[in-house]
């Protein structure tokens, strides 16, 4: 992997920290460069609750950076506005904990960012590389990450927590550079703005309750009743955590939901006699657990989507049929396999025998994989 970076400017680190502590002030300091890139990370806690709680937030323009308290960050009317703003180029790494950190702290689904890690990844990095690995390929320095596990939310942060949050955004304005040079040299200038839009959308839309039984893969050979029964325990689990903040694992894990929703109990003794259902969930939740498997006897299952099944023996060789074209335009571009064709949406391909109704493989990948579609199409009507 050849990555020349002679010509990107890394900004050094402050000498000094800088803090802002006043909404008023940050307002001020965000528009002080318009049209520059911002630079954007966060830290924060989630151990023993549903929603994260925000610790940090770290902020850079050009060669200034500064830390903000989360609740400064919180009362600043700019702050907000630029979150949301789509013509703002907002610059973080791996952000998918991020996004989530805004959308539960603030009811905010921040617009016009960029995933580096994406970029990283499209430019022929690597996929999935993690920030501290890429800043030493690219630019040679090692960052300390002995903080990165501390405590982000008591005060006072100590100077190596604080340095360490300047370097987690020192490094990404040079990194969009040097993404940016490498992508305008493959004709994509344009695919990781589509391609990090459309992970915040997808992300974004994850958050509604409704779908994430689909995502218990385990329930896949459970009755159409079943199922039935299993989105409504997955939605009360839900509902549940977000009203008492704790994690979904910690209220009913996803594995007695299915156990729950396979046996169909009828009465508080049945629901005990299920393996693994602790006897505080009964006496707390029983009566709640047992009217919903109660109301979803007999229900109308038409139009339920269905938890999709493993792949057969039979598909399982006719998926790797069809991967061997995805991978050959992978290699070609130098983008992995991973971003451009995962393995769920692979199986879906499979499972449908059709492209035409994935959206996902539009846009930009619908270049990548120009030189390969007839084939990708002749095998799937074979």
């Amino acid at each position: 992997m050849t990555l020349p970076v002679t010509a990107i400017a890394v900004p050094p680190a402050p000498e000094t920290i800088t803090w802002i502590a006043k909404p008023e002030e940050l307002n001020e300091w965000l528009d002080s460069a318009p049209g520059l890139p911002l630079v954007l990370d966060t830290e924060f806690e989630r151990v023993s609750t549903f929603y994260p709680i925000p610790g940090l937030v770290q902020l850079g323009l050009g060669d200034s950076f500064c830390l903000v308290d989360p609740d400064v960050a919180e009362r600043s009317t700019r702050f907000r506005e630029i979150l949301a703003e789509p013509s703002v180029t907002k610059l973080l790494y791996a952000m998918s904990e991020d996004l989530e950190l805004f959308r539960d702290w603030l009811g905010i689904n921040p617009k016009g960012v960029v995933d580096l890690q994406i970029g990283a990844a499209m430019a022929g990095a690597g996929f999935s590389l993690g920030y501290a690995r890429l800043v030493e390929t690219l630019f040679g320095e090692a960052l300390d990450k002995s903080v990165t596990r501390s405590d982000w939310v008591s005060r006072p942060l100590s100077e190596a927590q604080q340095r360490y949050a300047i370097e987690d955004i020192r490094f990404l304005a040079p990194m969009y550079e040097w993404v940016s040079a490498h992508m305008r040299e493959r004709g994509l200038e344009a695919a990781l703005v589509e391609e990090s839009a459309r992970f915040a959308e997808e992300l974004a839309g994850q958050d509604d309750p409704h779908h994430h039984y689909l995502r218990l893969r385990g329930g896949w050979a459970l009755t159409a009743e079943q199922q039935f029964v299993l989105k409504e325990l997955v939605i009360w689990r839900e509902l549940e955590s977000r009203e008492r903040n704790r994690p979904r694992g910690r209220v009913l894990a996803d594995p007695l939901l299915i156990a729950i929703a396979e046996r169909m109990p009828g009465s508080l003794s049945e629901l005990s006699d299920i393996q693994g259902v602790p006897g505080g969930v009964v006496r707390r939740y029983g009566e709640a657990l047992l009217k919903l498997v109660d109301e979803g006897r007999g229900a109308d299952t038409t139009g339920l989507d269905r938890i999709a099944p493993p792949l057969t023996r039979e598909q399982q060789d006719y998926f790797k049929g069809l991967k061997r074209f995805f991978r050959k335009a992978a290699e070609a571009a130098d983008i992995p396999i991973e971003l451009l064709a995962p393995r769920k949406r692979l199986e879906k391909v499979v499972q449908e025998s059709s492209l035409a109704g994935s959206p996902f493989f539009h846009g930009w990948r619908t270049r990548i994989l120009a030189p390969v579609m007839n084939d990708i199409e002749d095998y799937l009507q074979s």
